[in-house]
Protein backbone atom coordinates (compact mmCIF):
# COMPACT_ATOMS: atom_id res chain seq x y z
CA UNK A 1 0.00 0.00 0.00
CA UNK A 2 0.88 3.75 0.41
CA UNK A 3 -0.30 6.67 2.61
CA UNK A 4 -1.78 9.51 1.16
CA UNK A 5 -0.67 8.76 -2.33
CA UNK A 6 -2.19 5.73 -4.83
CA UNK A 7 -2.17 4.30 -7.83
CA UNK A 8 -6.04 5.69 -7.95
CA UNK A 9 -5.22 8.97 -7.42
CA UNK A 10 -6.41 11.58 -9.82
CA UNK A 11 -4.40 14.43 -9.42
CA UNK A 12 -4.75 18.16 -10.90
CA UNK A 13 -2.42 20.99 -11.34
CA UNK A 14 -2.56 24.67 -10.22
CA UNK A 15 -0.85 26.86 -12.14
CA UNK A 16 0.16 23.97 -14.58
CA UNK A 17 0.64 26.57 -17.50
CA UNK A 18 3.27 28.43 -15.49
CA UNK A 19 6.78 27.43 -16.41
CA UNK A 20 7.20 25.52 -13.19
CA UNK A 21 4.12 23.51 -13.33
CA UNK A 22 4.65 22.43 -16.75
CA UNK A 23 8.34 21.37 -16.74
CA UNK A 24 6.65 19.39 -13.55
CA UNK A 25 3.39 18.05 -14.90
CA UNK A 26 5.45 16.42 -17.51
CA UNK A 27 7.82 14.92 -15.23
CA UNK A 28 4.94 13.94 -13.07
CA UNK A 29 2.82 12.28 -16.29
CA UNK A 30 6.30 10.55 -17.36
CA UNK A 31 6.70 8.93 -14.05
CA UNK A 32 2.96 7.40 -14.33
CA UNK A 33 1.00 9.49 -12.56
CA UNK A 34 -2.95 10.15 -13.33
CA UNK A 35 -2.69 14.10 -14.19
CA UNK A 36 -6.59 14.51 -14.91
CA UNK A 37 -6.16 18.73 -15.56
CA UNK A 38 -5.07 21.74 -14.68
CA UNK A 39 -6.49 24.88 -13.50
CA UNK A 40 -6.33 28.27 -14.89
CA UNK A 41 -9.63 30.59 -14.80
CA UNK A 42 -7.78 32.60 -17.58
CA UNK A 43 -6.93 29.26 -20.04
CA UNK A 44 -10.17 27.53 -18.80
CA UNK A 45 -11.86 24.85 -21.55
CA UNK A 46 -8.31 24.82 -23.35
CA UNK A 47 -6.39 21.75 -23.96
CA UNK A 48 -2.64 21.20 -23.43
CA UNK A 49 -0.33 18.93 -25.12
CA UNK A 50 2.27 17.61 -22.72
CA UNK A 51 4.11 15.53 -24.80
CA UNK A 52 1.48 13.59 -26.55
CA UNK A 53 -0.89 13.82 -23.96
CA UNK A 54 -4.05 16.13 -23.58
CA UNK A 55 -4.19 17.58 -20.63
CA UNK A 56 -7.28 19.63 -20.12
CA UNK A 57 -7.67 22.82 -18.18
CA UNK A 58 -10.49 23.97 -16.31
CA UNK A 59 -11.60 27.50 -14.94
CA UNK A 60 -11.37 26.85 -10.96
CA UNK A 61 -10.70 23.54 -8.71
CA UNK A 62 -14.17 22.85 -8.33
CA UNK A 63 -15.33 22.65 -11.81
CA UNK A 64 -11.95 20.32 -12.10
CA UNK A 65 -13.04 18.02 -9.80
CA UNK A 66 -16.69 17.58 -10.81
CA UNK A 67 -15.64 16.83 -14.62
CA UNK A 68 -12.68 14.38 -13.28
CA UNK A 69 -12.99 13.18 -10.55
CA UNK A 70 -9.56 14.57 -9.47
CA UNK A 71 -8.92 14.06 -5.57
CA UNK A 72 -5.34 15.87 -5.69
CA UNK A 73 -4.08 18.90 -6.21
CA UNK A 74 -0.81 19.60 -7.04
CA UNK A 75 0.28 23.85 -6.35
CA UNK A 76 2.87 25.28 -8.54
CA UNK A 77 1.54 29.09 -7.80
CA UNK A 78 3.37 32.71 -7.22
CA UNK A 79 3.51 33.14 -3.05
CA UNK A 80 1.40 36.37 -3.61
CA UNK A 81 -1.69 33.63 -4.84
CA UNK A 82 -0.62 30.46 -3.25
CA UNK A 83 -3.40 31.67 0.01
CA UNK A 84 -6.06 31.97 -2.86
CA UNK A 85 -5.05 28.95 -4.10
CA UNK A 86 -5.31 26.99 -1.07
CA UNK A 87 -8.59 28.51 -0.11
CA UNK A 88 -10.03 27.47 -3.23
CA UNK A 89 -8.80 23.85 -2.98
CA UNK A 90 -10.14 23.67 0.53
CA UNK A 91 -13.83 25.34 -0.63
CA UNK A 92 -13.75 22.76 -3.43
CA UNK A 93 -13.23 20.13 -0.91
CA UNK A 94 -9.98 18.38 -2.23
CA UNK A 95 -8.66 15.43 -0.13
CA UNK A 96 -5.36 16.52 -0.64
CA UNK A 97 -3.64 19.49 -1.89
CA UNK A 98 -0.02 19.50 -2.39
CA UNK A 99 2.05 23.12 -2.27
CA UNK A 100 5.08 23.39 -3.65
CA UNK A 101 5.79 26.76 -3.33
CA UNK A 102 8.42 28.49 -1.73
CA UNK A 103 8.06 32.34 0.22
CA UNK A 104 4.45 31.66 1.04
CA UNK A 105 3.93 34.14 4.08
CA UNK A 106 3.87 32.77 7.43
CA UNK A 107 0.32 34.38 7.78
CA UNK A 108 -0.82 33.32 4.35
CA UNK A 109 -0.02 29.81 5.66
CA UNK A 110 -1.60 30.44 9.13
CA UNK A 111 -4.67 32.03 7.19
CA UNK A 112 -4.77 29.12 4.82
CA UNK A 113 -4.10 25.91 7.85
CA UNK A 114 -6.88 27.84 10.01
CA UNK A 115 -9.57 28.42 7.25
CA UNK A 116 -9.27 24.19 6.62
CA UNK A 117 -9.95 23.68 10.01
CA UNK A 118 -12.81 25.77 10.01
CA UNK A 119 -14.40 23.90 7.43
CA UNK A 120 -13.60 20.27 8.90
CA UNK A 121 -10.46 19.73 7.78
CA UNK A 122 -11.48 17.80 5.17
CA UNK A 123 -8.40 18.81 3.17
CA UNK A 124 -4.86 17.22 4.18
CA UNK A 125 -2.57 20.01 3.12
CA UNK A 126 1.43 18.92 2.48
CA UNK A 127 3.91 22.05 2.48
CA UNK A 128 4.31 24.89 1.84
CA UNK A 129 7.49 25.15 0.84
CA UNK A 130 8.30 20.97 -0.14
CA UNK A 131 9.05 18.30 -2.43
CA UNK A 132 5.88 16.74 -2.48
CA UNK A 133 5.16 13.39 -2.01
CA UNK A 134 5.89 9.76 -3.76
CA UNK A 135 4.26 6.43 -3.66
CA UNK A 136 7.01 4.65 -6.14
CA UNK A 137 5.22 2.69 -9.02
CA UNK A 138 2.17 4.50 -8.13
CA UNK A 139 1.99 8.00 -8.20
CA UNK A 140 3.97 10.87 -7.94
CA UNK A 141 2.73 14.58 -6.85
CA UNK A 142 5.14 17.42 -6.33
CA UNK A 143 8.68 17.81 -7.88
CA UNK A 144 10.61 14.39 -6.47
CA UNK A 145 12.85 12.34 -9.25
CA UNK A 146 10.78 9.59 -9.76
CA UNK A 147 13.78 7.17 -10.97
CA UNK A 148 15.82 7.43 -7.43
CA UNK A 149 14.13 4.43 -6.22
CA UNK A 150 11.39 2.25 -6.35
CA UNK A 151 8.70 0.54 -4.35
CA UNK A 152 9.23 -0.78 -1.24
CA UNK A 153 9.10 -1.41 2.70
CA UNK A 154 10.41 1.69 4.16
CA UNK A 155 8.46 4.77 5.32
CA UNK A 156 9.59 8.07 4.85
CA UNK A 157 8.70 11.68 6.04
CA UNK A 158 10.96 14.84 5.71
CA UNK A 159 11.38 18.70 6.30
CA UNK A 160 14.44 18.84 3.40
CA UNK A 161 13.54 18.03 -0.04
CA UNK A 162 17.25 17.42 -0.77
CA UNK A 163 17.82 14.97 1.84
CA UNK A 164 14.36 13.08 0.75
CA UNK A 165 16.27 12.41 -2.22
CA UNK A 166 19.53 11.48 -0.95
CA UNK A 167 17.57 8.84 1.50
CA UNK A 168 15.79 7.29 -1.55
CA UNK A 169 19.21 7.24 -3.34
CA UNK A 170 20.63 5.56 -0.61
CA UNK A 171 18.22 3.24 0.56
CA UNK A 172 16.69 2.68 -3.20
CA UNK A 173 17.80 -1.07 -3.36
CA UNK A 174 14.94 -1.42 -0.82
CA UNK A 175 12.43 0.91 -1.91
CA UNK A 176 9.67 2.68 -0.20
CA UNK A 177 5.74 2.84 0.37
CA UNK A 178 5.86 6.31 0.34
CA UNK A 179 8.37 9.17 0.81
CA UNK A 180 6.66 12.50 2.32
CA UNK A 181 8.42 15.94 2.10
CA UNK A 182 6.42 18.13 4.41
CA UNK A 183 8.56 21.02 4.27
CA UNK A 184 10.46 23.21 6.74
CA UNK A 185 8.53 26.62 6.80
CA UNK A 186 7.16 27.56 10.41
CA UNK A 187 3.93 26.51 9.89
CA UNK A 188 3.01 23.48 7.69
CA UNK A 189 -0.38 21.16 6.71
CA UNK A 190 1.05 17.93 7.47
CA UNK A 191 3.32 17.09 10.41
CA UNK A 192 5.62 14.58 11.14
CA UNK A 193 3.64 13.22 13.94
CA UNK A 194 0.79 13.15 10.88
CA UNK A 195 2.92 10.69 8.71
CA UNK A 196 3.74 8.25 11.76
CA UNK A 197 0.81 7.52 12.17
CA UNK A 198 -0.42 6.91 8.67
CA UNK A 199 2.58 4.76 8.58
CA UNK A 200 1.97 2.69 11.51
CA UNK A 201 -1.30 2.25 10.18
CA UNK A 202 0.12 0.93 6.43
CA UNK A 203 0.89 -2.75 6.71
CA UNK A 204 3.41 -2.65 3.46
CA UNK A 205 5.40 0.36 5.78
CA UNK A 206 8.22 -2.00 7.73
CA UNK A 207 10.24 0.34 8.79
CA UNK A 208 10.29 4.81 8.95
CA UNK A 209 13.24 7.26 8.20
CA UNK A 210 12.38 10.93 9.94
CA UNK A 211 14.47 13.43 8.54
CA UNK A 212 14.46 16.91 10.84
CA UNK A 213 16.49 19.69 10.93
CA UNK A 214 16.95 22.43 13.39
CA UNK A 215 14.17 25.08 14.83
CA UNK A 216 11.44 24.50 16.13
CA UNK A 217 10.25 21.69 18.30
CA UNK A 218 8.36 19.12 15.69
CA UNK A 219 11.35 16.49 16.35
CA UNK A 220 10.78 17.01 19.83
CA UNK A 221 6.71 16.60 19.98
CA UNK A 222 7.31 13.40 17.40
CA UNK A 223 9.65 11.69 19.70
CA UNK A 224 7.28 12.33 22.17
CA UNK A 225 4.51 10.61 20.36
CA UNK A 226 6.57 7.66 19.17
CA UNK A 227 7.08 6.82 22.42
CA UNK A 228 3.40 6.37 23.08
CA UNK A 229 2.20 5.22 19.58
CA UNK A 230 4.90 4.07 17.33
CA UNK A 231 5.73 0.26 17.61
CA UNK A 232 7.58 0.16 13.80
CA UNK A 233 11.17 0.43 14.07
CA UNK A 234 11.99 4.59 13.53
CA UNK A 235 15.38 5.32 11.99
CA UNK A 236 16.41 9.55 12.46
CA UNK A 237 18.41 12.40 10.69
CA UNK A 238 18.33 15.58 11.97
CA UNK A 239 20.18 18.96 10.16
CA UNK A 240 22.15 21.47 11.18
CA UNK A 241 24.66 20.30 13.93
CA UNK A 242 27.11 22.93 12.83
CA UNK A 243 24.51 25.79 12.43
CA UNK A 244 25.15 29.31 13.84
CA UNK A 245 22.77 30.72 16.33
CA UNK A 246 20.51 33.08 15.00
CA UNK A 247 20.72 32.59 11.24
CA UNK A 248 18.27 30.71 8.88
CA UNK A 249 19.72 27.75 7.74
CA UNK A 250 17.59 26.82 4.20
CA UNK A 251 14.10 26.67 5.58
CA UNK A 252 12.34 29.55 6.97
CA UNK A 253 11.54 27.87 10.16
CA UNK A 254 15.43 26.49 10.67
CA UNK A 255 16.88 29.01 13.03
CA UNK A 256 18.45 28.37 16.80
CA UNK A 257 17.45 30.84 19.18
CA UNK A 258 19.24 30.13 22.46
CA UNK A 259 19.10 26.60 23.60
CA UNK A 260 15.61 26.33 21.26
CA UNK A 261 15.80 23.85 18.37
CA UNK A 262 19.38 22.73 18.50
CA UNK A 263 19.85 19.56 16.45
CA UNK A 264 21.43 18.11 19.59
CA UNK A 265 18.63 18.92 22.00
CA UNK A 266 16.38 16.74 19.15
CA UNK A 267 18.69 13.82 19.03
CA UNK A 268 18.52 13.56 22.02
CA UNK A 269 14.81 13.78 22.37
CA UNK A 270 14.57 11.04 19.78
CA UNK A 271 17.10 8.91 20.92
CA UNK A 272 15.48 8.31 25.22
CA UNK A 273 12.21 7.35 22.26
CA UNK A 274 14.15 4.41 21.45
CA UNK A 275 14.65 5.90 17.91
CA UNK A 276 18.16 4.90 16.24
CA UNK A 277 19.68 8.62 14.82
CA UNK A 278 22.41 8.69 12.08
CA UNK A 279 25.38 11.56 12.34
CA UNK A 280 25.06 12.08 8.70
CA UNK A 281 22.24 10.58 6.09
CA UNK A 282 24.75 8.03 5.18
CA UNK A 283 24.48 6.49 8.72
CA UNK A 284 20.80 6.77 9.09
CA UNK A 285 21.04 4.88 6.00
CA UNK A 286 23.13 2.07 7.28
CA UNK A 287 21.07 1.86 10.03
CA UNK A 288 18.21 1.44 8.81
CA UNK A 289 19.69 -1.63 6.72
CA UNK A 290 20.73 -2.97 10.55
CA UNK A 291 17.45 -3.07 11.69
CA UNK A 292 15.73 -4.28 8.62
CA UNK A 293 18.40 -7.41 8.66
CA UNK A 294 17.79 -8.02 12.37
Amino acid sequence: MAIFLTADSKVIVQGMTGSEGMKHTRRMLASGTAIVGGVNPRKAGESVDVDGTEVPVFGSVAEAMDKTGADVSVLFVPPPFTKAAMVEAIDAGIGLAVVITEGVPVHDATEAWAYNVAKGGKTRIIGPNCPGLISPGKSNAGIIPANITGPGKIGLVSKSGTLTYQMMFELRDIGFSTAVGIGGDPVIGTTHIDCLQAFEDDPDTAAIVMIGEIGGDAEERAAAYIAEHITKPVVGYVAGFTAPEGKTMGHAGAIVSGSSGTAAAKQEALEAAGVKVGKTPSEAARLMREVLSA
